[in-house]
């Protein structure tokens, strides 16, 4: 991930880090590709390109503060919401005290990462999985609609992305140069859809 951010020490490897206290420009996604990746728009807009899992998560105590921060990507043989479990399982949180994990990803989980995500929150009582996605992944095929009510059913929050989830990982893992969070034309107009859409999917009988 060349434009991500660098957790290993290698640029290109997709996984990315935060330190606490530190804002250093080469370790935050780029402009550009926050608005690609990130953007929900039904069609991808010219220039055409492709559209990529992305996700970024903040881990929390209970009093809000960060403990930690950080984004993946898919790599070929592993999902970022695999590399995502393996960091936070690589962390040893202490189990007597309870986290928040916000995660803001730009596609749902297809099925088999869904699965693992309600095995890892079901082996980990103390942590609350919050998950924000940009947009909906095979959303007309049954597995993947599956996939969304099981994480419903394992007490894992999923949402859809509004205004105020863009601003805020604008404003926690996009280099943007201190600039305020511009949304791209029907934001919420598609937000909303995407919004009635997630709400079918979890309440309908599949």
């Amino acid at each position: 991930m060349t434009e991500g951010w660098a957790g290993s020490g290698h640029p290109g490897q997709g996984a990315c880090v935060w330190t606490p206290g530190t804002r250093n420009t080469m370790n935050l996604l780029r402009e550009i590709l926050f608005k690609q990746q990130f953007g929900n728009q039904p069609r991808v807009p010219a220039p055409y390109y492709r559209r990529k899992t992305y996700l970024c998560y903040q881990l929390k105590q209970p009093n809000d503060l960060t403990l930690d921060r950080g984004c993946f990507r898919n790599k070929k043989q592993r999902h970022a919401e695999i590399r995502f479990i393996d960091k936070i399982n690589s962390l040893n949180l202490n189990r007597s005290q309870s986290y928040t994990i916000i995660c803001y990803i730009t596609w749902s989980p297809c099925p088999n990462c869904a699965n693992e995500l309600v095995n890892f929150i079901t082996r980990n009582n103390h942590l609350k999985l919050e998950i924000f996605a940009s947009r909906l992944y095979f959303h007309w095929i049954k597995s993947f609609k599956m996939g969304l009510q099981d994480l419903q059913k394992a007490g894992i929050s999923v949402a859809v992305m509004t205004h105020t989830e863009f601003e805020d990982c604008w404003e926690q893992f996009v280099d943007n140069q201190s600039r305020p969070f511009q949304p791209w034309d029907k934001l919420e107009q598609y937000s909303a859809s995407i919004r009635r859409r997630l709400q079918r999917i979890l309440t309908a009988p599949i």
